[in-house]
C-alpha cells in the first residue's frame, strides 16, 4: 500500500473512531442528551463498536491501525519502521477531525451543558462537592471527559501502569490473531474480535483512568478541547496529558517484544 493510502485510511478511520467514541461520551455526559446517564457499560460498548466501524472502513486502505501503539507493536513485530511517521500523522489528524465532528453533532447539548449554573458554577450553583472542586483545581473542565481521559485517583505510577497494562492486552490480542496477507492489519474476523477486546478492556480495566489505550485518542481531542470556543469549558488538564500518550506507547512496545519472544 502507498503512503497516500496509509495517510488517507488512517485519517478517515481515526476520525470515525473518535466521532463515534467521543459521541457516546457526549451522549452519556451532556445535558439534554437522550442517553444522558446511560452509564459505563454504554460507553464501553460504544467504544467497541466505534473501533469495529472505523476498522472495517479503513482496513482496505491502511490496515486500520488507528492507534500509534498498534503501529509501534506491529513495527517491533515486523522490524519495518518505514511507514510509522505516515501512520502517526494520519492518526493524529483523524483524531482531531473526529473530535470536531463530535462537537458539531452535539453542539446544542454542549451549549446547554456549559451554560447550566448547576454544572459550571456561578450564582445558584450547587456542585460544590470536594471532587468537583478538586477537578477544577487540577485543570479538568466540566466536559473534558467527552474529549479525553482522566483518572479517578491521581497517582502517576498507578495511572501509567493502568494504561500500559490495558494497551499491552490490546496489542497482544491483535498480534496473536494473525495479520492479513500484507502483514499490517487484521482480517474481517480479527476486526470483530478486536472490537470485543476493546469492550472487555473498558469494562475490566477502564475504571481507574478511562482507558485511553491509544495516544491520539486522548491527545488529538484534548488539543481540540483547548482550541474550541466552548463557553465555561475549564482547563484541558495538560499536567495529566502525557500519561495516556506515554503509557500506551510503552504497552504497545512491550507487547511487540513479548510477541517476538513467545509467539514468533
Amino acid at each position: 500500500m502507498s503512503s497516500s493510502d496509509i495517510f488517507i485510511g488512517e485519517t478517515i478511520g481515526t476520525a470515525i473512531l473518535i466521532l463515534l467514541g467521543g459521541g457516546v461520551c457526549a451522549a452519556v455526559t451532556l445535558k439534554a442528551s437522550k442517553a444522558r446517564n446511560a452509564g459505563w457499560v454504554a460507553i464501553a460498548l460504544g467504544w467497541g463498536f466505534a473501533v469495529m466501524t472505523a476498522a472495517y472502513i479503513s482496513t482496505p486502505l491502511s490496515g486500520a491501525h488507528l492507534n500509534p501503539a498498534v503501529t509501534i507493536g506491529i513495527a517491533i513485530k515486523d522490524g519495518d519502521w518505514s511507514n510509522v511517521p505516515t501512520y502517526f500523522a494520519g492518526q493524529l489528524l483523524g483524531a482531531m477531525i473526529g473530535a470536531v465532528l463530535a462537537w458539531i453533532a452535539y453542539y446544542g447539548q454542549f451549549q446547554a451543558h456549559l451554560t447550566d449554573r448547576e454544572i459550571v458554577g456561578g450564582p445558584g450553583a450547587q456542585d460544590t462537592t470536594a471532587k468537583a472542586v478538586e477537578a477544577q483545581e487540577k485543570g479538568a473542565g466540566p466536559v473534558l471527559g467527552v474529549f479525553s481521559t482522566g483518572p479517578e485517583i491521581r497517582n502517576v505510577v498507578q495511572n501509567l501502569a493502568t494504561e500500559i497494562i490495558g494497551t499491552f492486552v490490546l496489542l497482544l490480542a491483535i498480534l496473536t490473531q494473525g495479520l492479513n496477507g500484507e502483514g499490517n492489519g487484521l482480517g474481517v474476523l480479527g476486526v470483530l474480535i478486536t472490537a470485543f477486546v476493546v469492550v472487555s478492556i473498558g469494562l475490566s480495566l477502564g475504571g481507574p483512568t478511562g482507558y485511553a489505550i491509544n495516544p491520539v485518542r486522548d491527545l488529538g481531542p484534548r488539543i481540540v478541547h483547548a482550541l474550541l470556543p466552548l463557553p465555561n469549558k475549564g482547563g484541558s488538564d495538560w499536567s495529566y496529558a502525557w500519561i495516556p500518550v506515554v503509557g500506551p506507547l510503552i504497552g504497545g512496545a512491550i507487547a511487540g517484544g513479548v510477541y517476538n519472544l513467545a509467539f514468533a
